[in-house]
């Protein structure tokens, strides 16, 4: 019999010893949605600002529990949308991982520690229109589909996007 337990991961705060799982996710195949691989030095300068909060918010490594390895990243920032500010979110899990429900566990525990941060009133998620899996995520850690859009991503690339909502109000969350 299947079990029908949730697995379990951790988001443990964005390190400088995780460049090299940066690099683990810019891949061909992890990034054909997003443009392409990225070259070093954007890799490295990402990474930069993924140790500075005030330069590109609240990132995490996400790590498979109770085992500690590392599987992929998460995180959320501030992005206006909607005539608003709000929060972004996004998820990479190494391809060795996916299909287990990690992203999908990673991106319920960041919408908690967005709730929790209080800033702003509604995190999205900006998933390829043709990204199925990335979209599933969405949908299943109960996110809204907005609305379809042209979103920019990596700088200077336009991608046809989904834009999903999820509430972060006491009213709104789940």
């Amino acid at each position: 019999m299947a079990s029908t337990h949730a697995p379990q991961v951790s988001l443990e705060p964005w390190s400088e010893g995780d460049l090299d799982l940066l690099r683990r996710c810019n891949t061909p195949g992890m990034t054909a949605h997003l443009g392409g691989p990225e070259p070093e030095e954007r890799l490295v300068g990402r990474h930069r600002r993924y140790l500075d909060p005030e330069a590109n918010g609240t990132m995490f490594r996400i790590v498979l529990v109770p085992e500690g390895r590392a599987v992929g990243s998460t995180g959320f920032w501030d992005h206006a949308w909607g005539g608003g500010p709000a929060y972004e979110t996004g998820y990479a899990i190494l391809p060795e991982f996916q299909g287990r429900g990690l992203a999908v566990a990673a991106t319920s525990a960041v919408v908690g520690r967005a709730r929790a941060d209080g800033r702003h009133r509604f995190l999205y998620a900006f998933p390829s229109v043709q990204h199925a899996a990335s979209n599933a995520v969405c949908r299943k850690a109960g996110f809204e589909l907005v609305e379809e859009c042209e979103f920019e991503y990596p700088e200077g690339h336009f991608i046809r996007s989904n834009a999903w909502r999820t509430d972060l109000s006491e009213a709104g969350g789940r």
